[in-house]
């Protein structure tokens, strides 16, 4: 078998998908992709391509250390979620051609379903109370939300109490059996991390995600000695080794995106050192189908899994993207906050090449946000 064609689509509302196509009729699907950065990253994937064309699709874990250490710069964003996607399309194969699904590839099932959380908002918080009962009115056991918007780097009392008043809001509106992810998505100073994350153990979040920015993981040691909360890292780490100093620092959950830190084959290895460390495995995922299926496949076969981020209903679901793409959208349909294990062989979903080829025709242009203090100086989106 051989590689003979690799193509990219820029899918919207902000997807980059992967096809790789063999001369044996298989095709393989993956989701490269960074957000705001879809352009350059196909544009590593087309340069990465020149390795694979003509080659076996079935030689992944040589693909992959080729693909990751041929160059004499590595690492990275853009790069990681190249070869991310690149995996993420042989595992696809390589599951075809045997008729099996991924995860049994990976050792087996070790559960036969995933517990799956929401993504709620909104801009107070009586909405964001509110939006958490509709979440658990679809059915969801798990929710998770921003604690705040821009916030300086040591910010005023009046913040603090807002982003506990918020808090104390969906918890009274939730209830206990359900549980609440808070994400700081890195708006926090550690200064800032350390004085608001005791006065939120009352509440007891299931995780404080990205309590800080990437650039102080040395630091993170500082602010899991600070509160009982757990804490949760990892979708802005690119690698095992990215991983490496962070998982002795008493983190909780490790959440590597499998879009970004080197697909399947370096996400299963982040989890097994995980595992050493006591460290719970919760894959991050605001992605599309394609990468959740990846995901899946991986949480069925992980035993130290807690929990998935996905993308489904986050929008009305008669409007719903993540579904757009497949053939068959009840492959991720789920039951009391939970996806039962997908049958179909590979990643388990069954991409509508040409609702693809017609999405693509549209493209997208997808940027993050921009924001500014009051002052007009630069703020963490």
């Amino acid at each position: 078998m051989k590689i003979v064609r690799i193509e990219t689509f820029l899918v919207p509302p902000r997807w980059l998908f992967l096809r790789v196509e063999t001369d044996e009729g298989i095709t393989g699907w993956g989701e490269p992709i960074v957000e705001g950065r879809a352009e350059t990253v196909a544009a590593c994937v087309a340069e990465l391509s020149e390795h694979l064309m003509g080659s076996d699709p079935r030689l992944i874990e040589d693909h992959w250390q080729v693909l990751a250490k041929g160059g004499f710069y590595r690492g990275g964003p853009v790069l990681n979620s190249a070869l991310a996607g690149i995996d993420q399309a042989l595992w696809d194969i390589r599951g075809k051609e045997l008729g099996v699904p991924v995860h049994e590839l990976l050792g087996g099932p070790v559960r036969e379903r995933v517990r799956v959380y929401r993504w709620i908002g909104g801009a107070s918080a009586a909405e964001l109370a509110e939006a958490g009962q509709r979440a658990v009115a679809q059915g969801y056991t798990a929710v998770k939300c921003n604690a705040a918007e821009r916030l300086r780097a040591v910010d005023s009392a009046a913040a603090v109490r807002d982003v506990v008043a918020r808090l104390t809001a969906l918890r009274e509106a939730v209830g206990w059996e359900v549980d609440i992810a808070v994400d700081f998505h890195g708006r926090f100073s550690a200064a800032m991390a350390r004085r608001t994350l005791p006065l939120l153990e009352p509440l007891l979040p299931l995780f404080v995600e990205e309590p800080t920015l990437p650039e102080f993981s040395r630091d993170l040691a500082q602010i899991t000695a600070a509160t009982a909360v757990p804490i949760a890292v990892g979708e802005r780490l690119y690698s095992r080794w990215d991983f490496r100093d962070v998982l002795p620092t008493g983190i909780a959950v490790a959440q590597p995106d499998l879009s970004h830190a080197g697909g399947i084959s370096e996400v299963r290895r982040i989890a097994a050192m995980a595992e050493a460390y006591d460290v719970a495995f919760a894959p991050h995922c605001p992605l599309g189908p394609i990468a959740l299926a990846a995901c899946l496949q991986t949480d069925f076969a992980t035993p130290n899994f807690l929990i998935q981020e996905q993308s489904l209903d986050v929008h009305a679901p008669e409007d719903n993207e993540l579904l757009g793409t497949l053939v068959d959208p009840t492959v991720f349909r789920f039951a009391d906050g939970h996806l039962a294990r997908p049958p179909l062989p590979g990643l388990g979903v069954d991409i509508d090449e040409r609702a693809v080829r017609h999405a693509a025709a549209a493209g997208h242009r997808w940027r993050n946000q921009g924001w500014r203090h009051a002052d007009g100086s630069f703020a963490e989106w």
